[in-house]
């Protein structure tokens, strides 16, 4: 009897357990896959990688695209009608994926990208990436996961920051952003894109 009752709990626990997983599947392949890919490797340049990128960090980024605090005008109806269960859900299968490395068109531009990550710039009052985002760029809570992200993305989004287009994240990132070269940012995003 004892047995009994426990597999009736176990399937009755099951069936929302598995209606969950399902719905995840769902969203993954009808709305995610075809920008962020099907295991959150994106499949643009364009787009962000979504594979082993901080769980509440994803969290974060999605419920701000639903209350239009971070403006994006793909996500916007992507996340429209997304309950904090899907957003959870989705946030939890992308933070467990495995994140890829990319290849460099410039390696003579990674020392100098390592440099700025690592140690900063004193003489334009660049802080070091590393402070906040960690030595090996897997960030925080907070922030984001920058290593392995593709460096155009990367580009887009320092580029956002300093022209202030992208607030809702950290505003030190303005300042950062906008006192980094040209060079030093494609050699940041470089450095980072190729980090494992």
């Amino acid at each position: 009897m004892k047995h009994l009752r426990l597999a009736l709990a176990c399937t009755l626990f099951a069936g929302p357990v598995l209606a969950a997983e399902s719905r995840t599947t769902e969203l993954v392949n009808g709305r995610c896959a075809t920008c962020h890919g099907a295991e959150g490797q994106s499949t643009s340049p364009i787009f962000p990688s979504l594979a082993a990128q901080n769980r509440e960090y994803l969290v974060k980024q999605l419920q701000d695209f639903k209350s239009k605090k971070r403006v994006s005008e793909t996500m916007a109806p992507q996340v429209a009608d997304l309950s904090e269960e899907n957003i959870a859900a989705l946030a939890s299968f992308f933070s467990a994926k495995p994140a890829r490395t990319n290849r460099v068109s410039d390696a003579d531009l990674l020392p100098v990208g390592r440099y700025i990550y690592s140690k900063g710039n004193s003489w334009s009052g660049v802080p070091a990436c590393v402070t906040c985002h960690g030595e090996k760029a897997y960030g925080t809570a907070s922030l984001p996961r920058l290593a392995g992200q593709s460096a155009r993305y990367l580009l887009t989004q320092l580029k956002d920051f300093n022209q202030r287009t992208r607030t809702n994240d950290n505003e030190a990132m303005h300042l950062v952003a906008s006192r980094l070269t040209e060079m030093e940012t494609k050699a940041v995003a470089d450095y980072l894109s190729q980090l494992p």
